[in-house]
């Protein structure tokens, strides 16, 4: 009992302060860590630096100061740090082979800050999922969907398969088609549907929207109708026009046919 208890008075007493002071690092480095990323990140958006991009560097820092942290947290400790560092990497390999998905996504995250095909706030459909960037993480990409939910996809994902973004060029095109009937004046209808496209100060003047009779279909003669507007406004355009020209369609008597079939009896005597 007596041994017991002089080996950790000399065990308190060797490794006692360094445990502390190793504790003390680690908790003073963390917070050092994340309130230096913070800092960063402020910096870089006070110098108008691409959002998409100050979130990736403060991310990659913080990891970096942490790890930095971490070993000087062991050095205090008598740790061989040099020694370490060789068994992490001898280990390393070993780790890649379980985490190849991680480190998949981790260089996924960095070609797509490279390349730039998308940026925060940028209105994408990818995977399957179309919302706007909320962040390009290292691992992970987050979106917010057009109903609020939040979808994070990873990063290799994103790079392995077709990415459609709509915000790269600043506007869009809104393809909407209008049928009318066979007996309706073609110059009439194609007049009112200019009517609703004119009043709308969210549809753009440049280019001209498209008012194109595209198909004769088996019940009515349809309109191909194409404006342009800002990314913002592509469903209030959307939804918006449909309402207004079919209001003005009923206003100017132009009839919306629907497809009917007509049964003939014949009665044998």
């Amino acid at each position: 009992m007596e041994s017991a208890i002089n080996f950790i008075k000399t065990f308190a007493m060797d490794y006692g302060l360094k445990i502390i002071g190793a504790i003390v690092i680690i908790v003073i480095g963390f917070w050092l860590a994340k309130t230096i990323s913070k800092i960063l990140k402020k910096v870089l958006l006070n110098k108008n630096f691409d959002p998409t991009l100050s979130k990736f560097i403060t991310s990659i820092a913080k990891i970096l100061l942490q790890i930095i942290v971490v070993l000087a947290a062991l050095n205090t400790l008598n740790f061989q740090t040099t020694s370490l560092v060789a068994i992490i990497g001898a280990a390393g390999l070993a780790v890649g082979f379980a985490l190849q998905g991680s480190l998949s996504n981790f260089a996924s995250g960095v070609m797509l800050i490279i390349f730039r095909p998308i940026k925060v706030h940028d209105l994408i459909t990818a995977a399957g999922e179309t919302g706007f960037v909320e962040e390009i993480g290292v691992f992970t990409t987050t979106l917010k969907m057009v109903d609020n939910k939040t979808v994070i996809i990873p990063n290799s994902k994103l790079t392995g398969d077709n990415i459609t973004n709509f915000t790269t060029k600043g506007t869009l095109r809104v393809d909407l088609t209008f049928g009318i009937g066979y007996g309706d004046d073609i110059d009439k209808a194609r007049n009112a549907i200019k009517e609703v496209l004119d009043s709308d100060n969210r549809i753009l003047k440049e280019p001209q929207p498209d008012i194109l009779v595209s198909e004769l279909g088996n019940s009515s003669v349809n309109f191909a109708v194409r404006p342009w507007c800002k990314v913002a406004d592509y469903w209030g355009v959307y939804f918006g026009t449909t309402e207004a020209i079919k209001k003005k369609f009923d206003e100017q008597n132009i009839s919306i046919p629907f497809p009917q079939r007509d049964v003939h009896l014949f009665q044998n005597s």
